[in-house]
């Protein structure tokens, strides 16, 4: 690997792993001070901040950083019509729910999205560093500030000021480049493409909080939301290198040495992780009795994800989402039908099942069409 790609895989990877530490820091801590079912509650309403956010994101970050990379001017265009967007979702969130918060939320979702988008495709992984690492220092201190003084109830809020500072790069942007619609006609295709993988992504990694409370209730949803929290630990590095890739891939370089290496090391990490849980977890949540058989199984769903993310790095370089598309359905749907039939006959663990399950099919889906890991 030549020096200057080690340096800004180095940069992003340092931001991500940092990143994640200070935010897991402070998740994990919040799970250790209240119960299962005010965590599930709290990651319910996340649940639908991310939600809102994927249909309103016209913009979607992948998108972003094909064109930003490839200098298309189209940044300001897909912005506006994104932030447009999230006015008009804000009115329905407010008649639903009447939660302030949860707007506030969704506008630092938005803003954050389209921002990284922007840094990763101009390759200025510096200032990526620089704002990731601002944003998660804020989670980390803001949440500790406000849940000492609000409890539960500013935690949403403290997450929502955290993205402040990404206002910065979206109003330069507007400055910079002029709206042009004709830029989004002609390229519509593989925007709303896109657009509709990452209403998938999102549904499948939300929609099923919506089925677990009503159908197995708060309790369950926290037990399996911690779960996650420490399996999304483990994808750091899958996710340092995609981001990492994708924008090389949209210019047409391969990195396939990287790309073998991150999946033995996926490998690796969820082989770890499945013999520490039973040691680790019970010391620090003894009330998320639940957590350790999640784990267990949904730790493995790692090394799919991470194929998934090495062959879609490519497909969405070569503006080609449709077949992405389809994997993140049938990922979707198989996950929603395995907690309706496993739910409420193993509970929790029948959740991890589920979510191992259709991890798997989604690589699978992807597998026979591309051969990235191929020498």
């Amino acid at each position: 690997m030549r020096l200057g790609k080690f340096k800004d895989i180095s940069l992003i990877g340092s931001a991500e792993i940092m990143g994640t530490a200070i935010s897991s820091i402070f998740w994990l801590f919040l799970a250790s001070q209240i119960p299962p079912e005010d965590y599930g509650e709290i990651f319910y309403f996340l649940g639908i901040v991310g939600m809102t956010a994927a249909f309103v994101l016209i913009g979607t970050q992948n998108a972003i950083t094909v064109y930003s990379s490839k200098n298309i001017k189209i940044e300001s265009t897909l912005y506006f019509i994104s932030l447009l967007l999230g006015i008009v979702a804000s009115f329905t969130i407010m008649v639903i729910f009447y939660r302030v918060d949860v707007i506030f939320l969704l506008f630092g979702y938005i803003i954050n999205t389209l921002s990284m988008g922007e840094l990763l495709g101009k390759k200025n992984f510096l200032s990526y560093s620089k704002y990731i690492l601002i944003q998660k220092i804020l989670t980390l201190s803001l949440g500790l500030l406000f849940f000492l003084i609000f409890d539960i109830d500013g935690i949403i809020f403290a997450l929502a000021i955290s993205y402040i500072f990404f206002v910065i790069i979206i109003v330069n942007r507007f400055r910079k480049t002029k709206i042009n619609f004709s830029l989004f006609k002609d390229r519509s295709k593989f925007i709303l493409g896109n657009y509709l993988i990452e209403i998938i992504t999102k549904s499948n990694t939300h929609l099923n909080k919506f089925i677990i409370v009503p159908l197995l209730g708060f309790a369950i949803l926290g037990n399996f939301s911690l779960a996650m929290q420490l399996v999304n630990i483990g994808l750091i590095f899958t996710l340092i290198v995609f981001k990492y890739t994708i924008s090389y891939d949209a210019q047409g370089q391969e990195n396939k040495k990287l790309k073998k290496i991150t999946l033995f090391v996926s490998i690796g990490i969820a082989l770890l992780g499945a013999a520490v849980a039973p040691t680790v977890i019970p010391i620090f949540f003894i009330d998320y009795v639940d957590v350790v058989g999640i784990v267990q199984i949904a730790i493995f769903g790692i090394i799919p994800l991470t194929i998934t993310k090495l062959y879609a790095s490519k497909l969405l370089g070569q503006e080609n989402s449709k077949q992405i598309l389809y994997s993140k359905i049938i990922s979707m749907v198989s996950f929603i039908i395995a907690i309706m039939i496993l739910g409420p006959i193993y509970g929790v663990i029948g959740v991890a099942i589920g979510y191992l399950f259709s991890t798997i099919l989604e690589a699978i889906c992807l597998i026979p069409k591309n051969q990235i890991i191929k020498r």
